[in-house]
C-alpha cells in the first residue's frame, strides 16, 4: 500500500529542468505532485486536480503568476500560493503578496527552503502536517516555527524577532552561503534602505547567543563567514 501523501501540489514553471527537479524532490518529500508549464494550464490544473497548494513561477510565457493568482481569486478560489521568482524589485514581491500570494522564494533557491515554506503555509492554512515539521534542526540547534522557541543543546535561547527571522533563514538554507543582499531581502521585510552592516551586527548578536552557554562555557561555532561571499550555518563536524 502506498503511503498517503502529505498534500497535493501543483508545480508551475516553464523551465523543464526546474519543473522536473521540483516535482521529483517534492514527491520524494512525500507530496503528490502535478505539473504545468503555462499560466493557462495552471488555472485549468487548479480546477481539475484541486491541489492543496500552488507552487507558481512568476515569469510564465502566456500570463505571469500574478495574473494567474488574480484570476483564481476572482473565481473565489483561495488556494495557497508560493511564488517562485527571479525578480529582485521590492514592488514585485510586495505585489505578489498583496494580490493573494502566501509567500515567495527567490531563484536560485534551495530545495530544503521550498519544502519548509510549503509545510509552513500548509500548517497555517490547512492545519496539515506533523507538529514536528515545525522544528528545524542544525546539529544541536532547534528552532520551532510555531512556538518561536529556539534551543541549543537543550537550553532555551531568548531571541528578538529579527534575530529569530535571521536564524530561521540561515537554518532553512543550512550549508548554503547566503550573501548580505539575500539576507537583507528576506529578513528586513523588502524595504530596508539602511546600512548593510546591520547584517554583520545581527550575525554577531546571534553568535554570542548561540555559542556561549549561560555558565560562560563556549560551544562550537555554527555560523560561519565566507569572506567576500556571505554567511552560512552548519553543524560542527561529526554532528548532523
Amino acid at each position: 500500500m502506498e503511503p498517503v501523501p502529505i498534500a497535493k501540489l501543483l508545480v508551475v514553471d516553464d523551465e523543464p529542468n526546474i519543473r522536473d527537479l521540483l516535482a521529483t524532490s517534492l514527491k520524494f518529500a512525500g507530496f503528490a505532485v502535478q505539473t504545468a508549464a503555462t499560466g493557462g494550464d495552471a488555472v485549468a490544473g487548479v480546477i481539475e486536480h484541486e491541489p492543496d497548494l500552488l507552487v507558481l513561477d512568476v515569469m510564465l510565457p502566456d500570463m505571469d503568476g500574478f495574473t494567474v493568482t488574480r484570476r483564481l481569486r476572482e473565481q473565489g478560489n483561495d488556494i495557497p500560493v508560493l511564488f517562485l521568482t527571479a525578480r529582485d524589485q521590492i514592488e514585485d514581491k510586495l505585489h505578489g503578496l498583496t494580490i493573494g500570494g502566501d509567500d515567495y522564494v527567490t531563484k536560485p533557491f534551495s530545495l530544503e527552503e521550498v519544502i519548509v515554506r510549503i509545510k509552513t503555509i500548509l500548517r497555517r492554512t490547512h492545519g496539515q502536517g506533523d507538529p514536528q515539521d515545525a522544528v528545524i534542526r542544525v546539529g544541536d540547534l532547534e528552532l520551532d516555527e510555531d512556538s518561536h522557541e529556539v534551543r541549543r543543546a537543550g537550553v532555551e535561547l531568548s531571541l528578538s524577532p529579527t534575530e529569530f527571522k535571521l536564524l530561521r533563514y540561515l537554518m532553512v538554507n543550512a550549508g548554503r552561503v547566503l550573501s548580505k543582499a539575500q539576507i537583507l531581502d528576506h529578513v528586513w521585510d523588502y524595504g530596508w534602505s539602511g546600512d548593510a552592516g546591520v547584517v554583520e551586527s545581527y550575525v554577531s548578536y546571534l553568535r554570542r547567543k548561540l555559542d556561549v552557554r549561560p555558565d560562560g562555557r563556549e560551544l562550537p561555532g555554527l555560523i560561519q563567514t565566507k569572506w567576500g561571499f556571505g554567511y552560512l550555518i552548519r553543524a560542527p563536524r561529526g554532528e548532523t
